[in-house]
């Protein structure tokens, strides 16, 4: 269970949850027709081995990301998710914004995958061991950003802010915000700090992309964490991790302060992509149903 004040590395807590993503956009990359293509998501997968190398290597058939009922539909969402905010980014450098911050960076690989114009700078703020992780896997490869990364190694739930600012991000400059795969790891209280942090480092004409999420039911999540405790898995752990809170909407918190937002439910975006959306009744199809992406512009 989640503490205040916990920490993580790559293999723990939330940490090994960046794992199992990037283990599913190891496992989009390999199909014939790939929303998105992360090179580098199969090299940190491998630099930790174990189940993870397995299941790229098929040697592991019984885990849930390769099941039919479950793991082909988060491979996809994880693919849809990717490329929703690859495109992002594509906006991002098109409005000429050359300032970038990933919260909650984990194995996010942008910065050196993507292309980015002369004088992009990208803050990647995470906990300090899951970065030196990523940096040391690329480093030792020979891969080098695309842009200047600086790495910011703060808690999101601490004055990242003030850490950001330090770090030479100019408030007065527009910049590039993107929260993926993060609000459901932080309290209700959290996530609101968290969106009055960008709000107020944010000049006008910046951006900000969302991967939002309605809280499961109580009950439901109730019996999800019951069921994790009694299985006694702690690599099968996720309920135990997040805090099924929501402050507000994405897209209604940032409207209400000036923000102009679109919201694309995650089952469109499969959609697009010709991706089947799972039955609404399956743990699969809950997923889904619970999921939207947003981004917004500052006026």
């Amino acid at each position: 269970m989640r503490s205040e004040g916990d920490s993580w590395d790559i293999n723990t807590s939330v940490g090994s949850t960046a794992l199992f993503v990037a283990t599913a956009r190891a496992l989009e990359a390999r199909k014939a027709d790939p929303a998105a293509v992360d090179p580098y998501a199969e090299l940190f997968c491998r630099a930790v081995g174990g189940d993870w190398a397995a299941v790229l290597d098929g040697s592991l058939p019984g885990h849930e990301l390769l099941s039919s009922d479950f793991g082909q539909h988060f491979v996809n969402f994880q693919g849809a998710r990717t490329r929703y905010f690859d495109d992002y980014f594509s906006g991002v450098v098109e409005a000429g914004v050359r300032q970038v911050v990933i919260l909650a960076a984990g194995l996010d690989s942008r910065a050196f995958r993507l292309s980015w114009p002369d004088e992009t700078t990208i803050f990647e703020l995470d906990q300090p061991q899951v970065l030196a992780f990523k940096s040391y896997v690329l480093s030792q490869r020979g891969i080098r950003p695309t842009a200047e990364r600086r790495e910011v190694a703060v808690d999101l739930r601490e004055d990242w802010p003030q850490a950001l600012r330090d770090a030479g991000f100019d408030p007065a400059r527009p910049s590039a915000w993107i929260v993926e795969g993060l609000l459901l790891y932080l309290p209700a209280v959290a996530q609101e700090q968290l969106f009055a942090g960008i709000d107020g480092l944010a000049a006008s004409g910046s951006r900000v992309a969302v991967e939002d999420g309605v809280p499961m039911p109580q009950d439901a999540y109730d019996a999800a964490v019951a069921a994790e405790v009694e299985a006694g898995d702690d690599s099968r752990n996720f309920h135990r991790l997040v805090y099924n809170e929501q402050h507000a909407p994405a897209d209604q918190w940032f409207g209400a302060r000036g923000w102009t937002a679109t919201v694309t439910p995650l089952a469109d975006c499969l959609r697009q992509l010709d991706r089947p959306v799972p039955e609404p009744d399956t743990r699969a199809g809950q997923m889904i149903l619970r999921n939207s992406l947003m981004w917004a512009v500052k006026g």
